[in-house]
């Protein structure tokens, strides 16, 4: 039996992107979402450019394709820049607890898109375990154990609609990312893909950073050290060594599968902040964690 490479990068990419939420979370509060997010962009940049010079001997993708560059660049676009915006600004409006339950319809995009536009149908054990990863990882973000933590969780500006449309669209900037990336990356080595995205990133937060007159903004956040430290640390976990292991998930699985595993992350964060001790788990949280995992061997062994 071989191993199944997709569905455990998948999960590495899950594990990756929740060591990287907690220190883009620290370094958020130090910069600001914005401010944050290019500082975040344009670190992955240059530690993909080191990563990359040392794995592939060049530091630029100069040999894909213009296919290739167009559909990473696109998806790029669609996934760090406007699929984040949206999410973040989503935060502000409906809180972070409300946000994230919404995000976890990415994968049911993904699922959609991959089976228009690339054909992918999903296996019965792939369409169960996905439909037990997304239940688990709701259920376990609607878990509150105190009116307090439910307070801080869904705080938000009170404009509801604005706030799931922002949230839907950044689960929709997620699952087109991921088809994207897919579409593009065929035959192309998954970090150097990245480093495309990446740069693409760059651009778009550039011209995001512009039109906001934010450029103050960015020089202050460049100037604080514990701010850049954690987005550093953010860096390398999320945009670097998670993006590149969802890269290489899409081209190894089918996307619906790979996004469900990615959104498992959430009942990984939910565990960290039980063992830091930062909230307590109610018999809820366990038993959408328990859905989670059930739903996460079920993709990876079948």
């Amino acid at each position: 039996m071989s191993l199944p490479i997709g569905e455990l990068a998948a999960l590495g990419t899950s594990v990756s992107w929740t060591v990287s939420a907690f220190a883009f979370e620290s370094a958020t509060r130090r910069m600001g979402p914005l401010a944050m997010n290019f500082v975040r962009v344009t670190l992955a940049l240059v530690i993909l450019s080191v990563v990359v010079t040392f794995v592939r001997g060049t530091p630029l993708p100069t040999d894909a394709t213009t296919a290739q560059l167009g559909w990473l660049a696109l998806s790029g676009l669609v996934g760090l820049v406007l699929g984040d915006l949206c999410l973040f600004r989503a935060y502000v409006e409906i809180g972070a607890r409300r946000a994230m339950l919404l995000q976890t319809t990415a994968p049911i995009f993904a699922a959609l898109i991959g089976w228009a536009a690339l054909g992918e149908t999903p296996r019965p054990s792939a369409a169960l375990g996905t439909a037990l990863v997304l239940g688990g990882v709701a259920w376990a973000i609607t878990e509150r154990t105190s009116s307090a933590q439910h307070q801080a969780a869904s705080a938000g500006t009170g404009r509801v609609g604005l706030g799931v449309v922002l949230a839907i669209g950044g689960a929709l900037g997620q699952a087109g990312g991921l088809i994207l990336s897919k579409h593009g990356m065929a035959g192309y080595h998954p970090i150097a893909a990245t480093q495309v995205r990446m740069i693409a990133g760059v651009v778009g937060f550039a011209v995001v950073v512009t039109l906001a007159s934010a450029w103050p903004r960015v020089a202050a956040a460049f100037a604080n050290r514990a701010g850049v430290g954690f987005t550093a640390l953010g860096a390398l976990f999320g945009p670097t060594i998670g993006v590149s292991l969802s890269l290489l998930a899409v081209a190894h699985t089918q996307a619906g599968v790979a996004s469900a595993l990615i959104a498992s992350q959430q009942v990984w964060m939910a565990g960290a902040t039980v063992a830091l001790g930062r909230e307590r788990l109610g018999v809820g949280g366990l038993v959408g964690a328990a859905l989670a995992v059930a739903g996460v061997i079920l993709l990876v062994a079948l």
